[in-house]
């Protein structure tokens, strides 16, 4: 049985932003368990300084990745916008086109980042005993860029049309597989930090082979074997992609940054903030989820010209992540030094991890408008727009704020410094939806005419 594809632009707004973000909520939440999963087996059966090497060497990684990460977002974009004008050539040439783009940045760019590991790695000011374990991993997760990048692709492409049940079948598998070769690579075979990054490649690849015959075989979206896109093609996949990629590196930039004053108050600093963003990076989940969503959905309906639904869109989805986002605050107030015993043991980290877990986590529904917001203004296509959101939010913000509150108040005061950031970019993300001009943006209509 095929799985089941949403038309958006008409029906039940609240019950289909619950049965389509279900499915990206448990999709992201095993994306996010490779990480998880590498650092829960390297922080028990290595140590916490291996643990740590993690940590780092993972802000690299996610920095890698990002700009690629936001091309597939601006794919969720064009290809939802497409369909919802139900353009069905239009999205067979796009699709293409992002397959060609996509796999050529992948190769630039991981290969790049393997040449460039080390200096990287001294940027963010790691340590001496980490930078060794750190590079080994950062090098060889480079090596799987590419299956990464394709089965994201694939996914926002099923989410695009209406399908959010398939793509968490294909990272469940990678995720299967992850948790059984991960203590196989680190323990049996005796290769610790380099066993876990083997292990997340090995898993990544088998996924995306597995979801590339598993869409072509079920004829799930309009592949075709890769051709040279046209010239106009690709200057809309480049207007939108990379600023969309540029956001996404701002982000991952601004959160190495973060982790620069988090290296400064030393080893035990470091592993409780690790522990703490592995689960920091779980629970936001929820928020980065209806993101997508409400992207695929509110693309749909600006194809369609359908601005009012628009509207209820954004309604529904703020108040559904607001009321997710205070249920996740009060249980990391409640339960939050559990959550990071989970990773690590060394009393002085887990004190520095869990205090920042219950402290942050009383700004996390201020983050979830954010989230919201800047979903639906992407779904316009103003994606210049979003990229100056995220650049004030991280980089005028986050990153100035966590640095200068520690320096008032210590370790815990990046976690202050950072809620406060939360606060503040949530009312610019307000003023923005309501004052900007992103609903005027035009691009398709614009091509059309030219």
């Amino acid at each position: 049985m095929r799985p089941k594809r949403h038309d958006f632009t008409s029906g039940n707004i609240v019950k289909q932003l619950f049965v389509f973000s279900g499915p990206i909520i448990f999709a992201n939440l095993l994306q996010v368990s490779y990480q998880f999963i590498d650092s829960l087996w390297v922080g028990n059966l290595v140590g916490a300084n291996a643990l740590g090497s993690v940590a780092v060497s993972g802000t690299v990684i996610f920095t890698m990745l990002s700009f690629i990460i936001g091309m597939n977002n601006a794919a969720l974009t064009v290809l939802s916008q497409q369909k919802g004008k139900g353009d069905e050539e239009g999205l067979k040439r796009y699709v293409n086109a992002f397959v060609v783009v996509l796999t050529l940045l992948s190769l630039v760019l991981g290969g790049t980042a393997f040449v460039l590991a080390e200096p990287i790695l001294s940027l963010l000011g790691t340590p001496d005993v980490l930078m060794a374990e750190a590079r080994i991993y950062l090098q060889i997760n480079t090596l799987g860029v590419l299956f990464l990048t394709g089965y994201n692709f694939i996914g926002a492409m099923l989410r695009a049309i209406g399908d959010s049940r398939t793509p968490l079948t294909f990272v469940a598998i990678a995720v299967l597989l992850n948790t059984v070769l991960d203590p196989i690579f680190i323990s049996v075979l005796g290769l610790g930090v380099q066993g876990a990054a083997v292990s997340t490649i090995l898993s990544q690849g088998l996924s995306f082979l597995f979801g590339v015959v598993y869409v072509l075989r079920r004829n799930l979206v309009p592949f075709t074997v890769p051709y040279i896109p046209d010239k106009e093609e690709v200057l809309v996949i480049f207007k939108l992609g990379i600023p969309s990629g540029l956001q996404m590196s701002v982000i991952s930039a601004g959160s190495a940054a973060i982790m620069s004053v988090v290296t400064s108050f030393g080893e035990d600093v470091v592993a409780g903030f690790s522990a703490a963003q592995r689960l920091d990076s779980l629970l936001m989940l929820p928020a980065h989820a209806l993101g997508i969503a409400v992207t695929s959905m509110a693309g749909q309906n600006i194809g369609r010209g359908k601005w009012e639904r628009v509207g209820q869109i954004a309604k529904y989805g703020l108040l559904y992540n607001l009321s997710v986002m205070f249920l996740i605050a009060i249980l990391l107030v409640l339960f939050g030094e559990y959550g990071v015993r989970l990773f690590i043991q060394d009393e002085t980290a887990v004190e520095f991890g869990s205090a920042y877990l219950k402290t942050i986590g009383l700004f996390y529904p201020f983050l979830g408008i954010n989230f919201i917001l800047n979903g639906i203004v992407r779904a316009s296509c103003a994606m210049y727009q979003v990229l100056v959101l995220n650049i004030i939010s991280f980089w005028v913000l986050r990153y100035p704020l966590s640095d200068l509150v520690s320096s008032w108040m210590g370790d815990i005061g990046m976690a202050y410094g950072i809620g406060i950031s939360f606060i503040i970019s949530s009312f610019i993300a307000i003023g923005y939806y309501k004052f900007g001009k992103w609903r005027e943006i035009r691009l398709f209509e614009e091509k059309r005419e030219a």
